[in-house]
């Protein structure tokens, strides 16, 4: 139901890296652990998210989404960002996340149907409320996350300014960032800048010892007369 995950080198709004749409879905608050950035800071922005994660058909337009489905949305978020948080880190889960989850997870899911473009056939999502619909689906994609095997493998990115969750796919299992297109390729140019420091400092002639040799250096013989 979700879009394919893609790396967002920065010229998107938003990042699909997770792997799972209830992962990407918590994407839309990034740098958690600096400095926050909203990325649904008004009703038009979780529009354009559902549209970008694939959950509604391209040619049905944005949904109308109220403030209400606004705050409806954040707060699924942050129960979501916090279930799983709790279960990476071996934590208990808050009775209060659980129930905002299976209480989203509840009302009606988007409907498939099947719709032909250009003489080829294809799915299109329906729902008379498509914005609830929506978040409905984003809810049951994390209760199946939270109760799977996937659950295992979801990481956090270890760049230390990204909070960006993703399921490691990799077959070794040592997948560190969330997509080399972001934070990887910092990592990398990172760790480059402070080889070349390191390289320059090491370079540098280093400087006479101190008073004492340059006063023994000043008078001929005297370091082979010490000697």
């Amino acid at each position: 139901m979700a879009a394919d995950a893609s790396a967002d080198s920065g010229g998107g709004e938003f990042a699909f890296v997770g792997g799972r749409v209830c992962l990407d879905f918590a994407a839309t608050l990034g740098r958690r652990h600096t400095d926050p950035v909203e990325g649904l800071p008004d009703t038009a922005a979780l529009a354009r998210w559902f549209a970008a994660a694939g959950l509604l058909a391209p040619e049905a337009g944005l949904p109308r989404v109220g403030s209400a489905e606004l705050a409806r949305a954040r707060a699924l978020r942050e129960a979501l960002y916090r279930l799983v948080r709790a279960a990476t880190e071996g934590s208990s889960y808050a009775r209060a996340d659980v129930a905002a989850l299976n209480r989203a997870a509840a009302r009606p899911d988007l409907v498939p149907q099947l719709a032909f473009a250009a003489g080829a056939p294809g799915v299109r999502w329906q729902q008379r409320d498509e914005a609830v619909a929506a978040l409905a689906t984003v809810a049951r994609d994390g209760v199946l996350l939270l109760g799977g095997p996937d659950l295992a493998r979801v990481k956090e990115c270890g760049h230390p300014a990204c909070s960006l969750l993703f399921v490691d796919d990799s077959q070794a299992r040592r997948r560190r960032w969330c997509s080399m297109e972001r934070c990887g390729n910092l990592a990398k140019v990172a760790g480059y800048r402070a080889r070349v420091r390191q390289g320059a400092r090491a370079a540098v002639p280093s400087r006479p010892d101190g008073p004492a040799d340059s006063a023994a250096s000043a008078v001929p013989g005297a370091r082979a007369a010490a000697g």
